[in-house]
């Protein structure tokens, strides 16, 4: 008697498969590069929040050097950087303030220039140097008000 084609099975003879321990095999081999992923993000985050936070108190810093007088500007603008970047948590480990003024006749103009390196402690082992995030602001001296 003649079997079609299709209807043939062919038997195979197979064995069962071991395949225990294979998932920690695969935990072990993509445990190191979730971990770096992480810190990739975590750096990533530190910073873009610094690059807002530098940006904030690079505006703060102009705005409070606008309204004292030429002497005090330095001083003014300093102290209200270092306020903001305290108050809004930065993610700095140093900053440096700068300060700019342009004397125009009529009204001049002061720019605050705030550059903060990032931290970056816990994120050592992405190998990555250390980021600096620098931020501009300049203001109108507000010639009532500044003396």
């Amino acid at each position: 008697m003649l079997v079609p084609a299709r209807a043939r099975m062919t038997l195979v003879a197979t064995s069962p498969v071991r395949d225990r321990g294979s998932a920690a095999v695969e935990l072990v081999i993509l445990a190191p590069v979730l971990v770096v992923m992480l810190l990739f993000v975590v750096w990533t985050g530190r910073a873009s929040g610094a690059t807002e936070q530098v940006r904030h108190a690079a505006d703060e810093g102009a705005r409070a050097a606008s309204v004292v007088a030429h002497g005090s500007m330095d001083q003014a603008a300093s102290a209200a950087v270092a306020r903001d970047l305290m108050t809004n948590g930065a993610n700095c480990s140093t900053t440096a303030v700068s300060v700019h003024v342009d004397p125009a006749p009529g009204s001049g103009t002061v720019t605050v220039t705030v550059r903060c390196v990032v931290e970056a402690s816990g994120t050592g082992l992405l190998g990555a140097a250390p980021r600096t995030v620098t931020a501009s602001s300049t203001e109108v001296i507000d010639r009532y008000r500044a003396g």
